[in-house]
C-alpha cells in the first residue's frame, strides 16, 4: 500500500507530498540505525557473553532454573548468549516490530526457537501469568538499554518497572552495575560552543565590538546533552580543573528509581581558572564484583588506552555549566550531578549540598532562544574568528556607502557586519516571503549561507531559490555574496566508521546474516543512493584520492530550468580500503575569497584530513562485500552526480573499477 507523506524541502523551502511505502519510515529507521555497530563493537559483546555465563552459573549453583528476561533484545544476540551458556528459556523484548521479526528468524537460525520466545511488546507491556506472555517472573534480567548519556533511552524507568513486575527480588542483573564519572575542565573551544563571544570588527572610526545580548549571557543554555567522540578533542583544546571523579552508580539487581535525584563530590580543584565544561562518560560491570567491566572513558582516562575499542553508539558526553564560575587551586568546592529520569545536567556549589539544604537547580532551560536556533557546531562557526574576518574582508570588497543589503540566512551575524562597515540600508530576513516588505531595490544580497534545515551539505542551497524569488527585488548591478558555489569530493578509507555499514555475518559465534540482509534490504529502499550527514572531524579517514570539484552553482543568475548534469571518474592516489566519497560545499564569496565546509587544506602525504568541525560533511558509502578487504585493485571510482532543479535534490551513483590486476 502506498501513503501520501508531507514533507518540507530543505533546499527549495516549499512542502512537498510523495507517494511512500507505507513502511518507509521502518525503512529509514533501520538503514540509519545503530546495529550493525552495536554487533561490530566486539568488547562490549565479549563483555555481555563474560557476564551472562558467570550470572547464569550463579543462578545453576543456588540449584535454580535460570529464567532470562532480556529487554531490548534486538537481534537476539544476548539470549542466544544465554541459552548457550545454560539458561533454560528466555523472555526477550522487543518493540520494534521489524526488529522483533528479524530477531524470530535469526533465533531460529541458529537453533534456538525452543529457548527463546521473542515478545513484541514494550516492556511495561507485557503481561504475567498462566496466560500472560511470561509465565513466571525471570531470575537474570538482561537489558542493553543505555545511550551515550547512560539514562537518554528511558534505562531507568523500564529497569523500575522489570524489578516490580517481571523480575525475582534480587535477581541477577547483566549488566550488574552503571557508574557515570565527570571531569571538570576549562575549556575556550568548548564553551564556544555553548555562548556567543564578543566579536571585533575593524572599520574606518576605529574597532567596533559586537557585543552578545545580555539575556545570551545569562541563559544557561540548552538542556540536551553534546555527545562526541572526545577522543578526537586535542588535549591542548582543554584545561583539567578535577581528577575524574565518580559522581553516582545504579545497582541494576536491584530496584531502581526513575525519581529526579542529585548526588555531590566534594573536590580541590588541579588547577586555578574558570570552569566552564564537565566532560563525562560511564561504564558498567557485568559481575558482582566488577571483574568484568566496559568502559566508555576517553584515552587519558581509560585503564588500558591501547586497546581502547572503537564506538560510535555509546560516545562521551559534554555537559555546559549554566554560568563558567571561578575556582581556586586547593580550594575545596563540590561538583553535583542532577538526574531526572531521561537526562543529566551539572552544577557547582561552594559549600556542601547535604549540610545548606539549598533547594536544587532545575534542569536548565534555554530562555534566550538562541540555542534553539544554534546548534553546538553554529555556537562554534559564529564563534570561528577567523572565519568572520573572512567574511569582513569580502564585505569590505563589495560594499559601498550607498548599499542597500539583505542577509538571508538563519541567525547570520552578516547583518550586524554589513552595518558596522557602512552600508547604508541593511534588511535581515529568516525566508524569502519577508522580501515583499521591502521598500527599496536591493543593491547587495548576503549569505553565509546557512539555514537551520539543513542536513545535508547542498541543503543551503536554499539561499539560490531565496536569490532566485528576489530576483524582481535587485537592482541594477546588484551584487549577490557568495557569488557562487561549488560541490567537491574525495575518496576516504575511513579508520572507524566503514563499522557502522559494514556486514556483520558471524558475531560471537552466532549467525546474523539476517540483520546485514535487512539492512542491505532497507538501505536498498532508498538510503544506498544517498549520503548522509556525519562530523567528519571525530572520525579519522584518509584521502585515497585529491579533492575533485564536481558541480558548481552561480548565484548571479536565478536557479536554471534545466538538470545540472556532471559524470566523470576519480583516479585514487594512495593505497587503501576505498570506503566511499565525501561531499561538501565551497562558497566563493568573492573571486579571491572561499569559504570551504569541508577540506580545509590540501591532505598531508599520507593523506590524513583536516575537515571544517563546525559542520557536517556527507559521505556516500560504498557498497563493497567487505569495507574491511584490501582494495587494492581499483584505480578510478566513476560518478555520476545530477542537481534537479524542480526539486533540489541531488542524486548521485558512485561505483568502483577494478581493471588493473597487479596484485595489490
Amino acid at each position: 500500500m502506498k501513503v501520501f507523506c508531507g514533507r518540507a524541502n530543505p533546499t527549495t523551502g516549499s512542502v512537498e507530498w510523495l507517494e511512500e511505502d507505507e513502511h518507509y519510515d521502518y525503512h529509514q529507521e533501520i538503514a540509519r540505525s545503530s546495529y550493525a555497530d552495536m554487533l561490530h563493537d566486539k568488547d562490549r559483546n565479549i563483555k555481555y557473553y563474560q557476564g551472562i555465563r558467570a550470572a547464569v552459573s550463579r543462578v545453576k549453583d543456588r540449584g535454580q532454573k535460570a529464567l532470562v528476561l532480556d529487554i531490548g533484545t534486538g537481534t537476539g544476540l544476548l539470549s542466544m548468549m544465554a541459552v548457550t551458556a545454560g539458561a533454560d528459556f528466555c523472555y526477550a523484548i522487543e518493540v520494534f516490530k521489524p526488529m522483533a521479526d528479524a530477531a524470530v528468524k535469526i533465533v531460529e537460525k541458529n537453533g534456538f526457537s525452543d529457548k527463546i520466545k521473542i515478545i513484541n511488546k514494550h516492556s511495561t507491556e507485557v503481561t504475567m501469568g498462566p496466560d500472560g506472555d511470561m509465565p513466571c517472573r525471570a531470575n537474570i534480567l538482561i537489558t542493553e538499554l543505555f545511550d551515550t548519556e547512560l539514562i537518554g533511552e528511558g534505562a531507568l524507568p523500564s529497569y523500575e518497572h522489570a524489578h516490580r513486575h517481571l523480575v525475582q527480588e534480587n535477581c541477577e542483573a547483566v549488566p550488574h552495575r552503571a557508574t557515570v564519572y565527570a571531569q571538570l575542565v576549562e575549556s575556550r573551544r568548548m564553551w564556544s560552543w555553548n555562548k556567543l563571544f564578543p566579536i571585533p570588527v575593524h572599520t574606518s572610526c576605529g574597532e567596533q565590538v559586537i557585543v552578545p545580548p545580555l539575556e545570551l549571557e545569562r541563559c544557561p543554555g540548552a538542556p540536551s546533552v553534546y555527545d562526541i567522540q572526545l577522543n578526537q578533542v586535542s588535549s591542548s583544546d582543554f584545561t583539567v580543573l578535577s581528577d575524574v571523579l565518580p559522581m553516582f552508580s545504579v545497582d541494576f539487581s536491584k530496584q531502581v528509581s526513575s525519581s529526579a535525584a542529585c548526588h555531590s563530590r566534594q573536590f580541590e580543584p588541579l588547577a586555578s581558572g574558570r570552569a566552564q565544561v564537565v566532560l563525562s562518560w560511564w561504564d558498567i560491570e557485568m559481575d558482582p564484583e566488577g571483574k568484568i567491566k566496559c568502559s566508555m572513558a576517553p584515552f587519558w582516562a581509560h585503564s588500558d588506552p591501547e586497546e581502547l575499542q572503537w564506538r560510535d553508539h555509546w560516545m562521551q558526553c559534554v555537559y555546559f555549566l549554566p554560568q563558567e564560575e571561578p575556582v581556586v587551586q586547593g580550594s575545596s568546592i563540590y561538583l553535583v550531578a542532577h538526574h531526572d529520569d531521561y537526562c543529566v545536567w551539572y552544577s557547582l556549589q561552594r559549600t556542601s549540598p547535604e549540610k545548606d539544604r539549598r533547594v536544587y537547580p532545575p534542569r536548565p532551560v534555554c530562555d534566550c532562544q538562541a540555542h534553539l536556533l544554534w546548534n553546538r557546531p553554529r555556537f562554534g562557526e559564529i564563534n570561528d574568528q577567523d572565519r568572520t574576518d573572512q567574511y569582513i574582508q569580502a564585505l569590505r570588497t563589495v560594499l559601498k556607502p550607498d548599499s542597500v543589503c539583505l542577509c538571508v540566512s538563519d541567525g547570520s551575524l552578516l547583518s550586524l557586519l554589513a552595518h558596522h562597515l557602512g552600508a547604508e540600508q541593511v534588511f535581515t530576513v529568516e525566508s524569502s516571503a519577508a522580501s515583499h516588505r521591502l521598500m527599496k531595490k536591493i543593491s547587495l544580497l548576503l549569505g553565509e549561507p546557512f539555514f537551520t534545515t539543513s542536513l545535508l551539505p547542498w541543503h543551503n542551497l536554499y539561499f539560490w531559490y531565496v536569490r532566485t524569488a528576489m530576483d524582481q527585488h535587485l537592482g541594477p548591478g546588484a551584487v549577490v555574496m557568495p557569488q557562487t558555489a561549488s560541490l567537491h569530493t574525495v575518496v576516504v578509507e575511513f579508520r572507524d566508521l566503514w563499522r557502522i555499514r559494514s556486514p556483520c555475518g558471524d558475531c560471537e559465534g552466532f549467525d546474523v546474516h539476517i540483520m546485514d540482509d535487512m539492512i542491505k534490504r532497507a538501505l536498498d529502499f532508498r538510503e544506498s543512493k544517498e549520503a548522509e550527514p556525519h562530523p567528519l572531524w571525530e572520525y579519522p579517514c584518509r584521502c585515497l584520492s585529491e579533492p575533485q570539484q564536481i558541480l558548481t552553482f552561480d548565484f548571479r543568475q536565478p536557479v536554471p530550468p534545466h538538470l545540472i548534469h556532471a559524470e566523470g571518474s576519480i583516479e585514487l592516489r594512495r593505497p587503501g580500503r576505498s570506503h566511499g566519497a565525501v561531499l561538501w560545499m565551497e562558497y566563493h564569496l568573492t573571486p579571491d575569497s572561499t569559504v570551504s565546509t569541508g577540506l580545509l587544506k590540501s591532505a598531508e602525504d599520507k593523506g590524513d584530513c583536516c575537515w571544517n568541525p563546525h559542520c557536517k560533511q556527507a559521505v556516500y558509502f560504498f557498497t563493497t562485500a567487505d569495507p574491511r578487504a584490501p582494495l587494492g585493485s581499483p584505480q578510478t571510482v566513476s560518478y555520476t552526480v545530477d542537481f534537479h532543479p524542480h526539486t533540489g535534490d541531488i542524486t548521485m551513483d558512485f561505483s568502483l573499477s577494478d581493471t588493473l590486476d597487479d596484485g595489490q
